[in-house]
Parts: structure tokens; sequence; C-alpha cells
């Protein structure tokens, strides 16, 4: 696939997180989500300034950090393109998994929860559930 992927950068200013790493972190997410497959051609550099109003050294960094990581490459000329996925197929395979927890966030949501409790919530229980384990 040479045109470019359908993934948006969201930059949360207030976040507390460097830019650079949260268009790592957005990268990934989208690798792990299938939104992102190996031979998609990332956002311009431009492309990305255009949309976020970042600095286009912020955007280069980003893609240098997932590049020292294997995750993309840059083809001169051509643009940045995906290398590999992350995570299991069963990720974007297993529509019940993502329904279940799609419906246990609803039912926090209406039990008053906003979206950083869910998160911290969440984070709590998937730490404690991998906990030990080399990968989480």
């Amino acid at each position: 696939m040479a045109e470019s992927a359908a993934v948006e950068f969201r930059i949360d200013r207030r976040s507390g997180v460097a830019t650079y790493l949260q268009i790592v972190q957005q990268t990934k997410q989208a690798l792990r989500l299938g939104v992102l497959e190996p031979g998609d051609r990332l956002p311009t550099a431009r492309e990305v300034v255009e949309a976020t109003a970042i600095n286009p050294n912020t955007v280069l960094k980003a893609y240098r950090e997932l590049e020292r990581e294997g995750l993309v490459e840059a083809r001169r000329g051509l643009g940045t393109f995906v290398r590999r996925t992350l995570g299991s197929a069963a990720v974007t395979t297993d529509p019940p998994l993502r329904a279940e927890l799609g419906e246990w966030t609803r039912r926090a949501r209406a039990a008053g929860l906003d979206k950083e409790d869910v998160s911290a919530l969440f984070t709590d229980v998937l730490d404690s559930t991998f906990k030990g384990d080399q990968h989480s």
C-alpha cells in the first residue's frame, strides 16, 4: 500500500507527555489495533504539522524512535512505512472481547466514572493481572 494510512495524531498539550512520545504511543496503538499494517505509509511530517501545528522536528524525532524500534522504515523520497505490526491478531479478530469491554466501559460511565477514572481502574486491574509478566 503506497497511500497514507488512516491515522490521525491527536496531541494533548496538557497531558505532561512529550509530544513526540504521544506520536510514538499513538502509532503503536494503531499498530496493535490493526489500523496500521505493514506496508502502510505514515503521514508525512508536513501532513502531521498541518494537522497538529507542532514542530516538524518533533514528528521526525517520533519517526526516528519508531524506526529505532524496528516498527517503521524511512524510504528516501517516498516516506515512512510500517515494517511490522504489534500485538496479537485477537485484538482485531475478536469482536466479542471488544463488545464486552465496550459494555463494561458504558457501565463504568453510567456509574459516574470519567475517562481518567476508567483509565486508572483499567490500568490497575491490568497491572495486577499481568503482575510478574515480562511484557506488561
